[in-house]
């Protein structure tokens, strides 16, 4: 890859023609029009937080170096950002009074209003850029092991770097815009930021069973995200359909493996979410995130739920009562196997090697106290399981 070093182009030069689309948080061109500043396989401008923007326009005014950016040569006279998008849409956005920053008397100014000196030490600050040539693997490979932007690139971010295209595009346009109306519903069942891919990374995730560089690989050139919407859409209608009070817990569940493994089976809404507000209210539950898969599952899986074991002092109560009174009429402490014939049938088993259990099973309606304890062997502890 060959480079050249740049040091005559300004901040000026750079926002002539600067144009940021608002909807996806994104600059788009700069440099009188020759300059694409976010080509598909950048992340999304995330420097729009009133902190780092700001810092940006501080360390021009205060004369503080900006660091390297490097521009990708696509031909003669026209370039893509390959790193510094950030920064260069900062003061792009800055110059346009897209945002404001104080001044030394802590009143907020926009570049209009700010001194005429602080404009021109704005406008005329020369940068560093190295204007990059190469083949598409060796920009792409370039862009993928540069960091000096100060956030890494997540996975997703990496990915869309590789298989940049009309599929990524489409598949940012709808996942990765901040100002979609669905992103507030999505919000309640995916994690993360739509800034930072993790929407589409979800709906890549489901649609392609975990396989989503195979999936972006074989769609890169797809003019259209049909299936990938259809199929994310589905997902979240089921969830929706099935429970129908939205719970802090569903966001970030594994709603496309549910959806494989359940979305065959029948469900009555109204007695799905009478479930749900019994087990909310249950103390004994330690995971309520566990609480919807172990609905879906029949309410069988009670390690989904983390039930609430028996504390120490409980146990060690149950164990000294059972052993008196096995020793008394000279039958092993575990109750199940004193009712045995082999030779653990009279065996005092050591408070190390028995383990709680609930005589009456809390999915049953069992309590976790006392008077719902027994202590078994560990053997026959296992194999009672939920029985």
């Amino acid at each position: 890859m060959k480079t050249t070093l740049r040091t005559d182009i300004t901040v000026k030069a750079i926002c002539d023609g600067f144009v940021y689309n608002e909807l996806e948080g994104k600059g788009l061109f700069g440099l009188s029009g020759k300059l694409t500043i976010q080509p598909e396989y950048q992340r999304n401008y995330i420097y729009a937080d009133g902190k780092r923007d700001v810092a940006v326009i501080e360390s021009i005014l205060k004369g503080y170096p900006l660091g390297l950016i490097y521009f990708n040569t696509v031909s003669a006279d026209k370039f893509e950002v390959l790193d510094g998008q950030q920064r260069i849409t900062s003061f792009g956005r800055f110059v346009s009074n897209k945002f404001a920053i104080k001044d030394e008397n802590g009143m907020e100014q926009y570049f209009s209003g700010i001194a005429k000196d602080k404009q021109e030490i704005i406008l005329n600050t020369k940068l560093l850029i190295y204007e990059c040539e190469g083949t598409e693997s060796e920009i792409k490979e370039w862009f993928r092991t540069i960091n000096i932007s100060g956030v890494p690139l997540n996975n997703q971010e990496l990915l869309n770097a590789v298989y940049s295209g009309p599929f990524v595009t489409l598949g940012k346009e709808e996942f990765s815009n901040t100002q979609n109306a669905n992103i507030q519903k999505w919000g309640a069942y995916v994690s993360g930021s739509a800034n930072r891919q993790e929407f589409l990374e979800r709906a890549l995730d489901w649609v392609s069973k975990g396989n989503i560089g195979d999936y972006m690989s074989k769609h890169r050139f797809d003019t259209n995200i049909n299936e990938l919407k259809t199929y994310f859409n589905s997902v979240i209608d089921w969830a929706s359909t099935v429970f129908t009070d939205v719970e802090s817990e569903m966001r970030g569940l594994e709603w496309g493996r549910l959806y494989e493994t359940y979305k065959k089976k029948p469900y009555s809404p109204q007695q799905v979410s009478e479930q749900v507000k019994t087990l909310y209210a249950d103390p004994y539950v330690k995971n309520r995130k566990g609480i919807f898969e172990y609905i879906l599952g029949g309410s069988t899986e009670t390690k989904l739920l983390e039930v609430r074991v028996f504390d120490e002092a409980t146990k060690k109560s149950v164990y000294a009562i059972q052993t008196a009174e096995a020793e008394k009429k000279g039958v092993s402490n575990c109750p199940l196997c004193a009712l045995g014939h082999d030779s653990n049938k009279t065996k005092i088993w050591k408070l190390a090697e028995m383990d709680a259990d609930h005589v009456t099973a809390w999915s049953k309606g069992g309590a976790t106290d006392t008077k719902n304890c027994q202590m078994l062997c560990k053997t026959h502890n296992r194999a009672k399981g939920n029985k």
